[in-house]
């Protein structure tokens, strides 16, 4: 065997290994935009969500058709934060909203919210939960849309108080107060 024929050899084994990568890493990058395409489409069906910039921003944050109902509990996450800290009695009250919207603690929307409870979500996520309710109330009556209003504030204002204050003193903080009017104002 000459060397011409071995080095020719070794170079066509090269440019095979070479193109055989990039065709996985192009079937990969195909199969994931697959997903995200599914996972936006399953959205738009389970939430009614039709613009989709907000459903680009909800599965980039992971929200699926699966994990929806989590995204109602982005009101309790974003007061929680809105400190800079989620306190144990915060995150205590997210949770038994949670169970009281009957996430279990072995599914995808809680494993989602869990997430979101160990570190500050992106800011795009109460935009996109904004975008969510945007939609959602364009669809309800009016009588209905101010008791989603109500109940979304009422639970949002029990995470705020439940990290106490000093004495039943100043129970929301300042930042709190302004998590509460940034909630209240995604209904107008």
């Amino acid at each position: 065997m000459s060397s011409d024929d071995f080095l020719g050899d070794r170079r066509m084994a090269l440019e095979e290994a070479f193109f055989r990568k990039e065709n996985e890493k192009h079937l990969a990058d195909l199969r994931e935009e697959l997903a995200r395409k599914r996972s936006k489409e399953e959205l738009r069906t389970a939430s009614g969500i039709t613009d989709d910039e907000a459903l680009e921003h909800l599965v980039s944050l992971g929200v699926s058709g699966q994990t929806l109902v989590a995204l109602t509990l982005v009101p309790l996450i974003h007061v929680g934060w809105a400190d800079g800290k989620m306190d144990e009695r915060e995150r205590e009250a997210v949770l038994m909203a949670a169970a009281g919207k009957g996430i279990e603690p072995r599914s995808a929307s809680y494993r989602l919210l869990e997430t979101w409870l160990a570190a500050p979500p992106n800011p795009i996520l109460f935009d996109a939960w904004s975008a969510y309710i945007k939609e959602l109330s364009s669809s309800l009556v009016p009588g209905q849309r101010g008791l989603l209003k109500s109940q979304i504030l009422a639970f949002a204002q029990t995470v705020a108080e439940s990290a106490g204050g000093f004495l039943g003193i100043k129970k929301v903080s300042a930042a709190e107060q302004a998590a509460l009017e940034q909630i209240e104002g995604a209904f107008d």
